[in-house]
């Protein structure tokens, strides 16, 4: 059975595999706070239905509750250990809309409808800026079903990336944000390039970029916003070039052949 990987903007992206889907930090809004989406259509309703959400970290822009509150009653959703305090909205939302929160730690396994998803860790800042001062983990998950599949979520490069995160066939990587600077706790082209090289997957996928620039800033290193995916495709070939890297376009899915197929 092959795997579906859906890019729709931002981190958000749908992993289908062994005909389960899977939805990585929805993101379904025009405008968030100073963010305005700047390039490529919002996703489609059919975009919400997912058996499970892999949450990565607590920022507005990947725990977003307006997108989560859009889910099916029932729809199960990993947050970090200690989300529901840090966003007393977000235990009221479950209620309310009839989900399923489950807190999660790295090292932490979960099945879901057949699927394996592990959890790993990140090296980010994971609070609920500018609220705090709890801190969250940020995380990272591996899915393992017909292939396995890393979402980075949000991260900097960490010495145990590549061990901990093991052996995978396909990496979602950030390589940009939503601004012209990248803070510590990043991943831009180049780095996102030396994490490929370690975690040596089959194939990679670009994400967290072009796509939300803020307000005002549209003539502000405009190459910031729209550079990183094509660095990264250049920048792969020279660090990983055993890598078959993607560079999808809003809403565009990359189909790869199962174990049966002789793809994955």
């Amino acid at each position: 059975m092959p795997v579906e990987i859906t890019w729709w903007g931002h981190a958000t992206c749908t992993v289908e595999d062994s005909g389960v889907r899977l939805l990585t930090d929805p993101l379904f809004a025009r405008r968030l706070a100073h963010l305005r989406r700047r390039r490529g259509a919002l996703p489609p309703p059919e975009a919400a239905v997912t058996e499970a959400v892999l949450v990565s970290h607590l920022h507005a822009d990947h725990l977003h509750l307006p997108t989560l509150a859009r889910l099916a009653r029932g729809t199960r959703v990993l947050v970090p250990s200690g989300a529901s305090r840090a966003v007393p909205a977000l235990p009221r939302l479950a209620r309310r809309a009839g989900l399923a929160v489950t807190e999660v730690s790295p090292g932490a396994s979960v099945g879901v409808a057949g699927l394996t998803v592990r959890v790993v860790s990140a090296a980010h800042d994971g609070r609920r800026l500018p609220l705090g001062p709890r801190l969250c983990p940020a995380l990272g998950y591996v899915v393992e079903g017909e292939a396995r599949t890393y979402f980075a979520g949000d991260t900097g490069l960490f010495p145990a990336m590549a061990s901990e995160v093991g052996p995978v066939d396909v990496a979602l990587l950030p390589v940009g944000g939503w601004g012209p600077y990248l803070g510590p706790g990043h991943l831009d082209a180049r780095r996102a390039a030396q994490a490929l090289a370690e975690l040596a997957p089959e194939h990679a996928v670009p994400v967290h970029y072009g796509t939300y620039w803020p307000i005002g800033m549209d003539t502000v290193r405009p190459h910031e916003f729209h550079g990183p995916g094509e660095e990264f495709v250049r920048l792969a070939g020279q660090l990983a070039p055993k890598v078959a890297v993607r560079r999808l376009e809003h809403g565009e899915r990359l189909r790869l052949a199962g174990p049966s197929g002789g793809g994955l």
